[in-house]
């Protein structure tokens, strides 16, 4: 093919296709050139460029050799893009609309974008259709997104002449070095680092404003309250239309919400982050408590228990007291001498205790008690441990993210040798497990070194190598996170996925040299000599709380009979029956079922549906007949049947589907 031909200018470059074929083009060819030089078809899907994997504009000229890699409109990678270009949309929408409003900064997020605006009197959601149709007229006016590089004093002064106060402050405070760019859109204009697609059209009508919320300039409470607009936007309908109902779907399984229509918990603002478990709740707590000690006690694991406070220097040793200092809460201690009713920020000598955020020097701590050999190891430690993590209150979501939770947290020691078995032995645990709880979707992620770690690269090198052989031995694929590892070492992520497609990141297992060698950990080789054990950190379930919110979700509270707070209600339709009926609830309590009795005077309908809203698996209603042939009329959780069973047969079927794995 010939090269394409730019005015004036003879120079030639090499642009090195994906495949590894190279074309000769004149300097300065656009990526759009390039796209049309190859197939008109391709140039009309084509959305953005990546030049030696930065992206671009495809209308930025290109003026040296590079390798660049074409990105369609439909790729997947893509819907970055559209979301970016259906912010800036958004932001022109609501200047034409209200022309007294500043625009200030608009980031996508998951899902979507927002974008804060600054005027007098703040949107409603009343605004929000209005501003969508004028987005549809901007779009489908199809403006070119034009990059512009300016000059860094005279894009402040253009936009302080505008009345953009909070453009003109962003500009200041880029660094010296960093190129000023703005991006025009027909007659609109701003600050944006870019990259866009080629036109306002590309953005399509796949796209909804979501809410308004306030927030304040740069996340700062001391700055001035703005306006947040969020929206959503996609690559087709279709995809947008999935995405509403997954929202619709996630609002109905809310753990919040269910969980105070089961009874199961509550939260309250004099306990930030902390869980008040009702009797239901703690029920589910103890029954998955009691289904993982089943497993790792199979696995060979011994638990222990270690204190909740601890004094700074295990932290400072660990390095989690220089990383994660602002994240733990301390308390001081050994006030000097004469200084008791000194206030702790006065006083000298003070030592700082930590609640622990985690187990792991506390386990290090045991296993340094006495002497270890060779032949001990693998020792794998468990601990139900409750860690407290300061996190900021905006933070705070139900289960989900506490400042109080427990981790069902476990280290094994092991010899180098080991650490093969021990991986593949982790990685069939946490399967084993996921499957008994209803979980078989689900990916591995491997995160290696981050920027800021502890130890040599000699060490890091090991530890990676240690997770990949044993991905390799169990042909388990696995996504590479670079630069996602602890700061301690890299590890295996298990990111699950719900139901309705949400994903979690839930089991971890982390590969640790460094850690042994901080604390001085020993065992004594098989030749006599003292070698560092290796540690690897690891859970299945993460958070005991966070994981029974994401299997309240998950089931949309129906969950496995097993775990049910209540099994089973036994419900009398008359008078007449009562005694029937608690002879039925003492036979299904006497055959280690939970069950209760519902003996109100109350019509029989009114008790089923709101055992139902309980989500009670099983109802076993009894009148007078029932009580004549000694039979249970059964209703089903989501069913409108019933079946009826002989009292004996009914608790022999309880026993069956209510029995917990292993």
């Amino acid at each position: 093919m010939e090269a394409i031909k730019t005015q004036d200018n003879n120079d030639m470059i090499t642009i090195t296709l994906p495949d590894g074929a190279t074309r000769e083009y004149e300097t300065n060819t656009t990526g759009m050139q390039i796209a049309e030089s190859i197939s008109k078809s391709l140039a009309k899907a084509c959305a953005m460029i990546a030049v030696n994997d930065e992206l671009w504009d495809l209308s930025r000229p290109i003026d040296a050799d590079a390798s660049i890699r074409l990105i369609k409109r439909d790729d997947a990678e893509s819907i970055e893009f559209i979301r970016h270009d259906c912010a800036h949309v958004l932001a022109e929408a609501v200047q034409e609309l209200f022309p007294d409003t500043q625009v200030t900064i608009g980031p996508n997020i998951e899902d979507g974008f927002f974008y804060d605006f600054a005027r007098p009197e703040p949107f409603t959601t009343e605004d929000l259709p209005k501003i969508e149709k004028k987005m549809r007229e901007i779009i489908q006016r199809g403006s070119k997104f034009e990059r512009e590089v300016w000059n860094r004093d005279d894009a402040i002064k253009f936009f302080e002449d505008k009345g953009e106060a909070y453009k003109a402050e962003l500009i200041r405070d880029l660094p010296a070095d960093q190129t000023i760019t703005l991006y025009r859109q027909g007659d609109w204009i701003d600050l944006c680092r870019g990259p866009h697609m080629p036109s306002t059209k590309q953005v399509g009508t796949a796209f909804k404003l979501m809410k308004v919320a306030g927030a304040y300039w740069r996340g700062d409470s001391n700055n001035a309250m703005l306006t947040r607009i969020y929206g959503t936007a996609w690559h087709n309908q279709d995809d947008l239309d999935a995405y509403l109902h997954r929202l619709e779907e996630a609002e109905k399984r809310d753990h919040r919400k269910l969980g105070k229509e089961m009874n199961l918990f509550h939260l309250q603002e004099e306990a930030q982050g902390s869980v008040f478990w009702h009797p239901k709740g703690f029920t589910i707590f103890n029954q998955l408590e009691q289904y993982v000690r089943r497993r790792i006690t199979d696995g060979g694991y011994v638990e222990v228990k270690t204190p909740q406070l601890m004094h700074s220097k295990f932290w400072k040793t660990s390095g989690h007291w220089q990383k994660y200092r602002e994240d733990m809460f301390v308390v001081p201690d050994c006030i000097q001498e004469g200084q008791d009713d000194a206030p702790v920020e006065m006083a000298k000598n003070v030592d700082w205790l930590a609640l622990k955020p985690m187990n792991c020097p506390a386990h290090v701590q045991i296993f340094n008690q006495g002497i270890k050999s060779y032949k001990d190891l693998p020792i794998r430690m468990a601990e139900f441990g409750c860690c407290h993590r300061n996190e900021a209150h905006g933070a705070l979501h139900g289960l989900m993210r506490l400042r109080q939770f427990t981790q069902d947290d476990a280290h094994i020691f092991c010899r180098e040798d080991q650490i093969l078995s021990e991986s593949v032995e982790f990685c069939q645990l946490v399967k084993k497990m996921y499957d008994d709880l209803g979980f078989q979707d689900y990916y591995i992620t491997l995160e290696t070194r981050p920027e800021q770690r502890v130890g040599s690269d000699e060490l890091w090198d090991k530890a990676e190598k240690g997770l990949m052989d044993a991905m390799d031995e169990m042909g388990l694929e696995y996504k590479l996170c670079p630069g996602d590892g602890a700061f301690y070492g890299p590890k295996l992520g298990y990111i699950i996925r719900d139901a309705i497609g949400r994903e979690w990141g839930c089991a971890t297992l982390q590969l640790d040299f460094n850690l042994p060698e901080r604390f001085d950990a020993t065992y004594v080789a098989e030749d006599g000599s003292k070698q560092r054990p290796v540690m690897l950190h690891r859970a299945v379930m993460g958070s005991m709380e966070r994981f029974i919110g994401i299997m309240i979700e998950n089931y949309a509270g129906k969950l496995p009979q097993w775990l049910a707070p209540t099994q089973c209600v036994v419900t009398p339709i008359t008078d007449e029956a009562k005694e029937y009926a608690q002879d039925v609830h003492k036979q299904l309590k006497d055959a280690g079922l939970r069950v209760n009795i519902d003996t109100r005077n109350e019509k029989i309908n009114y008790k089923i549906r709101e055992h139902s809203v309980g989500k009670v698996p099983y109802i076993f209603v009894v009148g007078k007949r029932e009580a004549e042939e000694g039979t249970v009329a059964i209703r089903t959780l989501g069913s409108q049947d019933q079946t009826i069973l002989p009292i004996k047969d009914a608790v022999m079927m309880m026993n069956k589907v209510c029995k917990a794995p292993f």
